[in-house]
């Protein structure tokens, strides 16, 4: 491309942000001019600097980068989400992909290598990490409903999902009123929940699913 790609960077590390910034800014057509610490920072920074592609971590502050990439794609099109993280995980890439992501790359890839995928990203293609990319159809969809993922989403967000063997009743009833389902139905779905990831229990069902990405 003849022209200075504008770049975002949205990640809550301010030394991964620096990192990324001072590395990038080595290349002669990619030019950083906006860094943000939170997800829901994402949208006005872009309207601000007119940025071509967003750089997103996964967990952030504010609202996370796959739903920062789902608004961009609605509401801001002309700036492509790179989803840019540490964490790896195939139900992550699908997610991204389903949101509007142009690409998925862990934080460790090469200098050189990042540069490109931003280039590629900007030009409309969709870049993945290769090896990433076969893991994820390798290990298929995600078994959880909507209802399933919602559930373990709501126990895990509020803490309580550690906390069942003492206040199993208040857990079920938070979780109820949360997602206006009655207990039953949450008992049930999270009965669902461990029975489709082989857990020993709901915290081990949670934390199975947050493995694999798909909560």
């Amino acid at each position: 491309m003849g022209e200075t790609i504008r770049l975002l960077l949205a990640d809550d590390q301010a030394l991964v942000r620096g990192a990324l910034a001072a590395l990038l800014d080595l290349e002669s057509d990619l030019e950083v001019v906006a860094q943000v610490g939170r997800g829901d920072e994402v949208l006005a920074a872009v309207e601000a600097t007119h940025a071509d592609v967003a750089l997103l971590d996964v967990e952030m502050p504010g609202l996370d980068g796959l739903s920062v990439a789902r608004e961009l794609s609605l509401r801001h099109p002309s700036c492509r989400s790179l989803i840019v993280t540490t964490f790896g995980r195939p139900g992550y890439l699908r997610r991204a992909m389903e949101a509007g992501a142009s690409g998925f790359v862990v934080k460790d890839t090469p200098a050189g290598q990042l540069a490109d995928a931003v280039r590629r990203v900007a030009s409309g293609l969709r870049v993945v990490d290769p090896a990433l990319a076969a893991e994820s159809l390798a290990s298929g969809t995600s078994p959880l409903t909507q209802r399933e993922t919602e559930v373990l989403r709501v126990a895990q967000e509020g803490g309580t999902v550690t906390q069942i063997a003492a206040q199993e009743g208040g857990t079920v009833t938070q979780i109820a009123a949360r997602l206006h389902l009655s207990e039953g139905t949450v008992r049930n779905h999270l009965s669902s929940a461990i029975g489709k990831t082989g857990a020993r229990n709901r915290s081990d069902a949670a934390a199975i699913a947050a493995q694999q990405g798909w909560l």
